[in-house]
């Protein structure tokens, strides 16, 4: 899977936000950000994940409290999920659990943002998201386990699903955690845990995703999509950083095939409704120095900011299996920091 997120500010008030991700059936993650902006992420193998069953801890009806961040966090990625094509997501009560396990450990061990954990720290129950999910008895074998974890602060006072949301959309704003967003999966947890500095909560939250699954449609799909509305105009980084970029950037788009394809993309261009035309940058699993996206997976961004309330058409190319592929459409930022 894919990887973390971002740093978070806003005009009226002072927002932090750390994270870190992990994919790929055991793969581990290393250590995020903290107090300052700046996320961390770690795919866990480029390499093509299997293709897997749904496993039976699955409830057809989410079991989140009504206005809790994690109900938040679940909707939020649904929703824009499947608009764009991407299967919904299922609550998995024992990716629940592991989920939740890696946000108390963050909260344990001083609410530092990382995707793996250490033996013999408080909270501990694995290395990686894999480990995790099979300490609460969730299949390993032939099951694509993932993840990604997130923190954040403000000292501003926010609603549980505002904080969620907040989160949610913070990992879809990074280069390397989109994929939460447009990964294939079917399968999730989600954890969270707050802590109090300067009278305020500080978030540790942590996602476990599974159970890659084919897409449908003409493939490869792309987030954002036709229509897409209220995306963040602005991420405040990663860890590692994205190549050729300082700091911050604009809201990227992934464009993702099957566990079996291999994607590349060659160009892509975001054109403002003023005319003006975005050079995008263009990642792929071959050309990506931190190694962190898979091979049926590309990612373009610009390397700058985006505007607010601003929409953009978006033209990429590139070639699914050898084969060429074009994709024209257009998305709509919205006054959101990720």
């Amino acid at each position: 899977m894919k990887k973390n997120i971002s740093t978070l500010t806003a005009v009226s008030f002072a927002a932090v936000l750390a994270l870190a991700a992990c994919g790929g059936g055991g793969g581990g993650g290393d250590s995020g950000g903290s107090s300052s902006s700046g996320t961390s992420s770690n795919n866990g193998s480029s390499s093509t994940p299997p293709a897997s069953t749904a496993t039976s801890a699955n409830v057809t009806t989410p079991q989140y409290a009504a206005n809790s961040a994690q109900l938040a966090v679940f909707n939020t990625l649904n929703q824009q999920r499947q608009q764009c094509g991407f299967p919904a997501f299922v609550e998995n009560t024992q990716l629940d659990q592991a989920a939740q396990a890696h946000a108390s450990y963050m909260g344990q061990n001083g609410g530092t943002i990382t995707d793996s954990e250490v033996a013999g720290k408080a909270g501990y129950t694995g290395v990686t998201y894999a480990d995790r999910a099979a300490h609460f008895g969730f299949p390993g074998s032939g099951i694509y386990t993932g993840g990604a974890s997130a923190g954040f602060y403000t000292n501003a006072t926010l609603t549980e699903p505002e904080y969620g949301q907040r989160i949610a959309y913070a990992w879809m704003s990074g280069v390397y955690h989109i994929a939460v967003a447009a990964l294939p999966v079917t399968e999730i947890g989600v954890g969270w845990n707050e802590l109090t500095y300067n009278g305020f909560p500080e978030v540790q939250s942590s996602v476990s995703i599974a159970n890659l699954q084919p897409l449908a449609g003409n493939l490869p799909l792309t987030f954002p999509c036709q229509g897409t509305t209220g995306v963040p105009y602005l991420s405040g980084g990663e860890t590692p950083m994205p190549p050729n970029t300082s700091g911050s950037f604009g809201m990227p788009v992934a464009v993702v095939g099957n566990a079996t394809d291999t994607i590349v993309l060659t160009s892509g261009t975001y054109t403002d409704t003023s005319g003006n035309v975005i050079a995008l940058q263009v990642l792929n699993s071959a050309s990506d120095p931190n190694q962190e996206l898979s091979v049926f997976e590309a990612v373009a961004y610009p390397a700058a900011p985006l505007t607010a309330n601003t929409t953009y058409s978006v033209s990429l190319t590139g070639t699914r299996n050898g084969v060429a592929f074009s994709r024209n459409f257009t998305f709509t930022t919205g006054n959101i920091v990720g």
